[in-house]
């Protein structure tokens, strides 16, 4: 152990600048069209359902399904996939053990690890079940917000991605 702890300086080293891709204003300006669109549907949709259904997990998937669609994070089996894993973890261990601070750290940690046994990583599940265990979830938050949200979420990007020429998503389903 001590040699592992030794080494963890070093392999902390990067270099100063990465590779990035260049600038592009048409996605720029795409991304906050479609973003947009994404979080007005479904707040256009709590109303009319007059039900909840955007929680803050919602606004980071909108950049990954806008801002890098290309991604396999974005991909829609990581994007039902993880958010439905991650309220799931959720309501159990606010059925378990309540919403401690021990709780929350626990529900991010196995839904990370669920997703990632389940190949469907999707870095917003964890402000999901953060937010499932704050908010005392019971087993209707993987329905209401969580599924019909990302549903939402994710006809939104079918539409928008593919109604521009320089975009298609998604790239797989499963």
């Amino acid at each position: 152990m001590k040699r592992r702890l030794t080494k963890v300086p070093a392999k902390m080293k990067g270099t100063l600048r990465g590779p990035r891709a260049p600038l592009c204003p048409k996605y720029a300006a795409w991304g906050f069209v479609s973003g947009g669109i994404s979080i007005l549907a479904i707040t256009l949709m709590t109303q009319l359902v007059a039900c909840p259904l955007l929680i803050g997990s919602f606004g980071a998937s909108a950049v990954l399904l806008f801002g890098a669609s290309d991604s396999p994070l974005a991909q829609p089996r990581n994007l039902i996939g993880g958010h439905l894993i991650s309220a799931l973890v959720a309501v159990a261990v606010v059925a378990l053990a309540g919403n401690a601070t021990w709780a929350v750290a626990l529900a991010v940690g196995g839904s990370i690890c669920l997703m990632y046994l389940t190949r469907t990583v999707h870095p917003p599940g964890g402000a999901t079940a953060l937010i499932g265990v704050q908010s005392h979830a019971a087993w209707s938050f993987v329905l209401v917000p969580v599924l019909s949200g990302a549903l939402v979420l994710l006809l939104v990007a079918l539409f928008t991605n593919n109604v521009v020429h320089h975009r298609q998503y998604p790239t797989h389903w499963i």
